[in-house]
């Protein structure tokens, strides 16, 4: 696979990555032969790496298997300075998740060290930064930041701990039981002797890793389960704060590339006399990508891209449309075979047995990530190594990518992963190799710049979502059976190939396409879901919450409908149909009684209610809307409920919350990508709309208390919206809306 076919990752090098992205597996306990290394690095800084096994996997979801998997052990890392100073070092990406934060509360609190004297730094690429709730993948994605680290970085911190405590109490002659450690010191209560960390780095070096270190109780956590402020909230405050898009290097030029209007299309021929001839212009480049205009500033590159003179190759995207995109899922949901997701029961059988049925058609729309940041990244490379910057969520495939193409070894690749200005998956790295491929051409260091028009045209756009719904209810008003149907293109067929090393069969399922759906939670003897896999040739990737982000829309406003039809209350009927889920059933209660359910709004106003699990967390949102004569919607208030298990820091819960609310409502309002001619119509910000203040609603967040296993925060409050608006806007005004964005014109009075 090349970089010419659409692919963002080019050929299959990461083989020896792990295949299972987004299914968690257990982490295996620390054993002696992954013990804790301890070591006094330059500085008289104590450096403790502490090797974390996993059980190796094979892929299931296709039945490939990866023997190297087997291999691949994450890790993770403290440093303690002579002045009792913690450092830690996050592998993951700070894309405003808060995980700068979170991670190093969690060693904060069990190292025993004051919040004050903890800060941390981003990593480089590395196994040791693998995610063991990603199959051991240094990528920040799949809301697993703290699911993935919180034991593992548990137990290194307690093994630091342990040592520091050992290494005081044989200085002092004295049992290590005899002490303890708080505030980042050792004490011995009975002689009252205490010991600072940074007084002990070098005796500690040298005591051996305790094979099991005690982990403290939870009713003694200082920092986990209390709001702590952000870390990196003052660097981006006061503007010293560094994204992508700031990278400034020695000799660095600038580039722009004029990239072919029509999807998949490719460069015939071009005239860059013009070009050329532009103030500051140094070079114009031919890639696989487009024409690359590289120039001494920005300002001349773009001027220089705008006097090139490009003929196109459209290729087989010319001539298509989203009109006829979407004729062609309507045919093939009608007419083609399925690949199953889910299947109990008998759907004959149940629909013998209702009494009534219920059919519609949702859909969801293309959607970019439209990050606030465009895509950009930095390169400088040298005849024997090269050096990368750039706001990465897949640091060490970046690496692996960028080796590949120079022939280097990975370890003459440095990659410096800077602040990400939003990522919500799209920030994987295909963006970074045309830096690499101009630093080459040029000699220089290279920083590509993307417009914003270049983002919305070359996007990984949210797959489309085309459902076909039945069901039916029977004589006590339950479900009697539930079929649906999911024509929506494959993300892992796009990305697969790059990112995992291979890409689904034809005829297997791709189940971030049915996630939410094939898990439907809601009782029922007779289910079917099943999968029919366009080839739309339009590039898909992950968009926050993934599946969940249409899949949620399509099954909380039917089970609305077959609410109406049994004439139930929707909170009521959900209930009684989540009898075996009791986290969604805890989540829709809180959330329910929070917004004053039942009780009376003002005219013209209506609720509506969703709930949904996606990345181990439950979340309820409750809308409360109204409609103007013009048809345009109002939403007033959102109370959210959560259930993400343990909670590090109740603050970041409540801002993903909100955040991940504002991203679904604003593509439920106005999102929507339009492919007219093999062209994306959107532009920008004008025409592919975002939430405005004055349009936000007043946000209410409550955490279900959990003592359950985390789940993610960073996706799960995205999936709820849309249903709680658009079943609000039924409450409202008795008009079902079956298809994404929301349109005034359906809903003028």
């Amino acid at each position: 696979m090349n970089f010419d076919k659409g692919y963002p990752f080019g050929s299959a090098v990461f083989a020896d990555m792990p295949q299972e992205p987004m299914q968690e597996k257990p982490i295996a306990a620390i054993d002696r032969r992954s013990f804790l290394k301890a070591s006094i690095v330059a500085g008289g800084a104590l450096l403790v790496s502490t090797s974390l096994p996993l059980r190796s996997r094979a892929e299931e979801r296709f039945n490939i298997a990866d023997p190297a998997a087997a291999d691949f052990k994450p890790n993770a890392f403290i440093r303690i300075a002579p002045d009792g100073k913690v450092t830690v070092i996050v592998g993951q990406a700070e894309m405003g998740q808060g995980v700068l934060t979170s991670l190093p509360m969690i060693v904060a609190d069990e190292l025993e060290v004051d919040w004050d004297n903890v800060t941390y730094e981003q990593g480089p690429p590395g196994k040791e930064f693998g995610n063991p709730a990603l199959g051991g993948m240094q990528v920040t994605g799949g809301s697993s930041s703290v699911k993935g680290f919180f034991d593992p970085l548990r137990r290194s911190a307690a093994t630091v701990r342990e040592m520091q405590v050992a290494a005081a109490a044989q200085q002092w002659g004295v049992s290590p039981e005899e002490c303890r450690a708080h505030g980042g010191e050792v004490l011995h209560p009975t002689s009252r002797r205490t010991a600072k960390y940074g007084t002990l780095l070098e005796a500690a070096a040298k005591i051996t890793p305790p094979a099991n270190p005690k982990l403290k109780d939870p009713k003694d956590f200082r920092y986990i389960g209390k709001s702590v402020k952000r870390l990196d909230s003052p660097e981006k405050v006061n503007g010293s704060g560094v994204f992508g898009i700031d990278v400034k290097v020695p000799g660095m030029l600038t580039a722009t590339i004029a990239r072919s209007p029509v999807i998949g299309g490719k460069v015939a021929s071009f005239d860059d006399t013009a070009a050329k001839a532009v103030k500051g212009v140094r070079g114009v480049y031919k890639l696989d990508s487009g024409v690359a205009v590289v120039a001494d500033n920005y300002w001349a590159a773009t001027k220089g891209r705008k006097a090139l003179k490009i003929t196109w190759d459209e290729g087989k995207m010319a001539g298509v449309t989203s009109v006829s995109l979407l004729a062609s899922d309507i045919e093939v949901a009608k007419t083609a075979k399925g690949i199953e997701a889910k299947k109990t029961g008998d759907i004959a059988a149940g629909k013998a047995k209702a009494a009534k049925a219920v059919e519609a058609v949702y859909f969801a729309p293309y959607l970019a990530h439209a990050t606030m940041e465009p895509m950009n990244a930095t390169a400088d490379v040298r005849a024997d190594r090269a050096e990368v910057w750039s706001g990465i969520q897949a640091q060490q495939i970046v690496q692996q990518m960028v080796a590949k193409e120079l022939g280097f070894t990975p370890d003459k690749i440095k990659v410096n992963n800077v602040l990400l200005g939003g990522g919500f998956g799209r920030r994987l790295g295909d963006y970074v190799m045309d830096a690499v491929r101009l630093s080459k051409a040029a000699g220089k260091p290279v920083k590509v710049v993307w417009t914003r028009e270049d983002d919305m045209d070359g996007d990984y756009f949210r797959p489309s979502s085309y459902n076909v719904l039945s069901a039916g209810i029977d004589a006590a008003g339950k479900p009697a059976f539930w079929q649906h149907r999911i024509v929506s293109p494959s993300i892992m067929a796009t990305l697969g190939p790059g990112l995992f090393g291979f890409a689904p069969p034809a005829d297997r399922l791709d189940d971030s396409a049915t996630e939410g759906a094939h898990t439907l939670p809601y009782d029922t003897e007779n289910l079917f879901v099943d999968w029919v896999r366009p080839d739309h040739g339009v590039p898909v990737g992950f968009w926050r919450s993934v599946g969940s982000s249409h899949t949620a829309f399509s099954t909380e406003c039917f089970l609305d409908e077959l609410a109406h039809a049994a004439g139930k209350d929707p909170v009521e009927f959900r209930l009684s149909l989540l009898g075996k889920h009791p986290r969604h059933a805890g989540a829709l209660k809180l959330a329910a009684e929070k917004a004053g359910w039942g009780k009376p709004l003002p005219k013209g106003m209506g609720r509506g209610i969703a709930v949904h699990e996606s990345f181990g967390s439950y979340v309820a949102e409750v809308a409360e809307v109204s409609v103007d004569k013009g048809g345009h919607v109002k939403v007033h208030r959102v109370v959210i409920a959560v259930d993400c298990g343990q909670v590090v820091n109740p603050d970041t819960v409540a801002a993903q919350m909100e955040g991940g609310m504002v991203y679904g409502l604003t593509a439920a309002l106005y999102g929507e990508i339009n492919i007219d001619d093999g062209r994306v119509k959107q532009r920008n910000f004008y025409d592919y709309k975002m939430l405005r203040m004055n349009e936000m609603p007043k946000v209410e967040v409550y955490i279900v208390p959990s003592t359950e296993k985390h789940g993610g925060v960073g996706e799960p409050g995205t999936p709820p919206i849309a249903p709680a608006v658009v079943n609000a806007i039924f409450a409202s005004t008795g008009k079902r809306i079956r298809s994404l964005p929301i349109r005034p014109e359906e809903l003028k009075s």
